[in-house]
């Protein structure tokens, strides 16, 4: 379903109907609570998955972690009989740059839990994240674009190689 549609049904006229699906969407205005009840109904689904999540509640939170587990990669399980989030190997710069973020977190957590560093240490470290942080070794991701490009690129490099080399061969 296109912006324009959803906007049609939603009672949009027009070119009015695509501009404010996209207002929407890039949250350039909010709907009102009407509106997106009726948006959840549209599309059988919980106004909670429409709306920046309120992480001050449970479901809010849940939310949150779902919103984590589309962008990011984190995935529920299970170790021991508990339950437990862990980072996805199989995006491999999402996993290296978040298992660093985790790391560091973890770092801090175990030297509270030891009583290497008190609760307002380890407060002020979350506080000021990612300043206080020791071991940086994340870099910046590039966007899916660029790195769709820049792999569209090695692949035709990689592709001009390969005849290179067959012509050698046949010589």
């Amino acid at each position: 379903m296109t912006q324009k549609q959803l906007g049609e049904i939603l009672g949009f006229l027009g070119k009015t109907s695509d501009v404010r699906m996209a207002q929407y969407e890039t949250e350039a205005r909010t709907p009102k609570h009407d509106l997106v009840k009726e948006m959840a109904g549209i599309f059988n689904i919980s106004t909670h998955a429409l709306t920046v999540p309120d992480i001050d509640t449970y479901t809010g939170l849940m939310h949150t972690l779902f919103a984590l587990e589309d962008m990011y990669g984190l995935k529920i399980g299970e170790i021991d009989g508990e339950i437990c989030l862990r980072l996805d190997k199989s995006d491999y710069s999402t996993y290296t740059s978040m298992f660093d973020m985790f790391h560091a977190w973890q770092e801090q957590a175990a030297k509270l839990e030891h009583g290497e560093i008190t609760k307002e240490e380890y407060d002020q470290w979350r506080y000021k994240y990612p300043e206080l942080v020791t071991s940086k070794h994340w870099a910046k991701v590039p966007s899916q674009a660029v790195s769709d490009m820049l792999m569209e690129e090695f692949q035709k490099i990689e592709k001009e190689e390969k005849k290179t080399a067959k012509k050698k061969k046949q010589k």
